[in-house]
Parts: structure tokens; sequence; C-alpha cells
């Protein structure tokens, strides 16, 4: 009777820990796979190098938007805006996501002349549309 009570009392704790272990194992981190998309809109103010002279604006029309999943060390995904300056990310799960844009540094204090504009934003919900505020980018 002792025997089988602790054979069942061993089963018992084995499926409980596999069960656990393949719960955690199952979260999907962010990226793709999902139903959710992430939206939003380059615009292009055009200067002169000193930033004294406005030359014009414009839709960023090919601009490159990137996409970084989770806590990634680079870039997870590149896309370009359209010829109105949409974007847009789509099949992504829940998670945090950073999305940025290069631009010319209006301030003239980056040693490389450009900078990046990111935006930080969590998906939520499964089939959830995230519609970002304009990105405005110099050039």
């Amino acid at each position: 009777m002792f025997k089988l009570e602790f054979s069942l009392i061993k089963r018992v704790v084995l499926f409980t820990t596999l069960s656990v272990v393949f719960f955690v194992a199952c979260k999907k981190a962010p990226g793709e796979g999902g139903k959710a998309t992430i939206k939003g809109n380059v615009w292009v103010e055009d200067w002169n190098g000193a930033f004294t002279i406005k030359n014009g604006e414009y839709a960023g029309y090919d601009h490159d938007v990137y996409i970084i999943y989770g806590d990634a060390g680079g870039y997870s995904d590149r896309t370009r805006a359209n010829y109105s300056g949409e974007f847009e990310f789509r099949y992504l799960r829940k998670g945090k996501y950073k999305i940025y844009v290069y631009s010319k540094d209006n301030t003239l204090k980056s040693l490389s002349g450009d900078t990046a504009f990111v935006k930080e934003v969590e998906i939520s919900e499964n089939k959830q549309t995230l519609n970002l505020d304009q990105f405005k980018v110099y050039e």
C-alpha cells in the first residue's frame, strides 16, 4: 500500500512539473506569428544643411521603418513607407515593440548628423491594431 501511494505521489509531482515546463515553454515572445498590426506614417521636412531654410514638406515615400521585437539587440524587421508615407507591421503577437526611423539631426549635435526617433508600444490583445503618432523626419 505504501509503495503504491509513493508511486502515485511521484506521478503527480512529475505531471505537475511537466505541466509547468510545457506552459512556460509555450509562451510566445513578441514577434511574428500573431494577428495584431502596428501602423504609422512618416512625414518629411526638407531643410538646408544648417536647418535655417525649409525647402518643403512631403509624405515619407520609401522611407525605411524598423521594428524591434521585445528586447532584441538589433532590428527584427524593416519595411518601407508607401507613396503616402504609410507603413505597417502585420502578423504580430502580444508583447513590447520599438518602432524607429532615422532622420537628420535638426539639433546639429549628433556627430554623424543623424538621429533615430523611437516609439515604444505594447500589443496587449491578439487582434489589436495600434496606430502610431506620425514620425516627423528631417532631410
